[in-house]
């Protein structure tokens, strides 16, 4: 049984890398394509947000490469440099999404407030959990390890959370992007592929959590 679930999770952390190979390899194929708005990435999540009552919500550029993010505590939108000063259709989409989250935080989208909520204690508990298992591993210790499960069990809750939040955002900018204009009927092809590519990489990386939770929780069973 462990055997078998030892090879899901490699085999899930192997679907992991091939999640951000193909969200690194389509956000180039797509940058490559204007988007026919001439819209740069700083334009279309200008727009996003001032159509939205979010004037008060700045743009920053970033350095580095799909570093992109909403940063709710600031309440500040940042984008990396290529989607930033760029007019493709990558840098549009990216954007866009990015700008979903403001909108969310505005809203008071529920997944979202709640992952705010529980940010700092999962912040903590990551740090922690591995070195309560290796220890309870170590020196045998059941308390020691239902202790590194339990905190590792947040890890898990927060990126299972982080799902509906980055699908919700995407549907909203693919929606906005299309009834103002953003994009045109053909593109709308490029742009769910630079969405859905993004989401694979937070599926992965849930997935891969769950599992070792579950191989975490057999083994924990098995010792006691």
């Amino acid at each position: 049984m462990f055997s078998g679930m030892y090879l899901l999770v490699i085999i899930a952390f192997i679907f992991s890398l091939w999640a951000q190979f193909r969200v690194s390899g389509t956000f180039k194929r797509w940058a490559k394509e204007r988007n026919q708005s001439g819209m740069t990435g700083y334009d279309a999540a200008r727009h996003m947000l001032d159509s939205n009552g979010l004037h008060d919500v700045p743009i920053e550029p970033v350095r580095g490469t799909l570093s992109d993010h909403y940063d709710p505590i600031h309440r500040v939108v940042r984008l990396s440099e290529p989607v930033y000063y760029e007019s493709s259709i990558s840098a549009i989409s990216v954007a866009c999404h990015e700008v979903g989250h403001a909108i969310q935080h505005k809203e008071h989208y529920p997944f979202l407030t709640m992952r705010h909520r529980i940010f700092p204690v999962v912040n903590i508990a990551s740090g922690i959990a591995p070195f309560l298992l290796i220890a309870g591993m170590l020196f045998s210790s059941f308390n020691l390890i239902g202790l590194g499960i339990i905190f590792f069990s947040a890890t898990v809750a927060f990126q299972l959370i982080t799902l509906p939040v980055e699908f919700n955002a995407s549907n909203r900018a693919r929606e906005i992007m299309v009834s103002e204009g953003y994009i045109r009927n053909d593109e709308e092809r490029g742009v769910a592929k630079v969405l859905n590519a993004a989401a694979l990489t937070y599926v992965a990386a849930a997935l891969v959590s769950l599992l070792e939770l579950i191989r975490l929780i057999g083994i924990f069973n098995n010792r006691e």
